[in-house]
Order: structure tokens, then C-alpha cells, then sequence
């Protein structure tokens, strides 16, 4: 049995994962309502450039950020589940546009792609949070969350458009970097 090989993450691509880091620690500032905000940009672009996982992470990290600026208003056990989901969604975006990049042209990669992350940005995560809130709190407590659904799929849009943006004006200038 061959053991599976970890890939080795070096000084550079340490520092890199920093800044997007910080980042999102900085878009956690900038409120769109509530604990909605620009800090999930920086996990949807790490996915595209740096691969899904170490979106995921910045995506997690992101959205702790911002329901600490917060002050954590959906509550901690919630907010954690909203975290969780954003790492799930910086996955589920970053494996689609791998699986896409050289089976369809780029610009449907990028827009299918882009579909992806906002849907399970808005409407999946909102779900997987109002059943973590019905659980926590009941249904009825849990289905005002609805109302959250027009905003936090046109800030989900916005991320992402943002992070496809800056990936396209990255183009070649990336890989000298990396």
C-alpha cells in the first residue's frame, strides 16, 4: 500500500496564505448587513489560484472574522456552521473550476463556476444555517432567516465577481509569483 503524498507547503506559499488571509480579515470590515460582508473574496480567489483547500481555509477563517466584528449575532453555534459552509462552498468552487478549466472554454469554466459559488453561497449555506437554527432554536426562529436570502445571494455574487475579476487581471503575473 503506497502512502498518499502530502503536498509540501513552502515559505512563499505560507506567506501568500497570510495576506489572503488578511484580507479577509480586512473585507470582515466592510459590511454589506449585519455579519454579511466582503470577506469572502480572498477564499474565492485562493481557491482559483491557490486550490480548494487553501480557500477553505480562508474562506472558514473569513467569515470568523467577520461575525467577530460582528459580535457573533446569529450566535456562536451558528456562525460555526456558517463558517463550516464556507469552507464547504470554497471547495465545492475551487474542485468545479479544476474539473471545468480544460473540459470547456474558459469563460464557461469561469461562469459555471461562478454559479456554483454564489448558489452555495447564498442558498445553500443560508439553508444548512436556518436547519442548524431550527435545530437551536426552533422552526419558526429559524425561517426569519429567510429574509436574509436576497442580500446575502447579491453579496455572494458580489464576492465572487470580485474574485473572478481579480484572477483574470492577475492572468501570467500569477504564475511569476507563485
Amino acid at each position: 500500500m503506497e502512502i498518499a503524498k502530502t503536498p509540501r507547503v513552502n515559505t512563499k506559499t505560507l506567506v501568500i496564505i497570510a495576506l489572503f488571509i488578511a484580507l479577509s480579515y480586512g473585507g470582515s470590515y466592510i459590511k454589506i448587513f449585519g455579519s454579511i460582508a466582503f470577506d469572502s473574496f480572498p477564499g474565492f480567489l485562493a481557491a482559483l489560484l491557490l486550490g480548494p483547500i487553501h480557500g477553505a481555509i480562508i474562506g472558514f477563517l473569513g467569515h470568523l472574522f467577520t461575525a467577530l466584528t460582528s459580535g457573533f449575532p446569529l450566535s456562536i453555534p451558528l456562525h460555526m456552521v456558517i463558517a463550516a459552509s464556507m469552507a464547504i462552498t470554497m471547495l465545492v468552487f475551487g474542485y468545479s473550476y479544476k474539473a471545468l478549466i480544460n473540459k470547456v472554454s474558459q469563460t464557461s469554466t469561469i461562469i459555471i463556476t461562478g454559479i456554483v459559488g454564489i448558489f452555495m453561497n447564498g442558498p445553500v449555506s443560508l439553508a444548512l444555517s436556518i436547519a442548524t437554527l431550527a435545530f437551536l432554536a426552533g422552526i419558526e426562529a429559524a425561517l426569519g432567516l429567510l429574509a436574509l436570502l436576497p442580500i446575502l445571494t447579491i453579496a455572494s455574487a458580489i464576492n465572487v465577481m470580485i474574485s473572478i475579476t481579480m484572477y483574470k487581471a492577475l492572468g501570467n503575473f500569477w504564475s511569476k509569483i507563485i
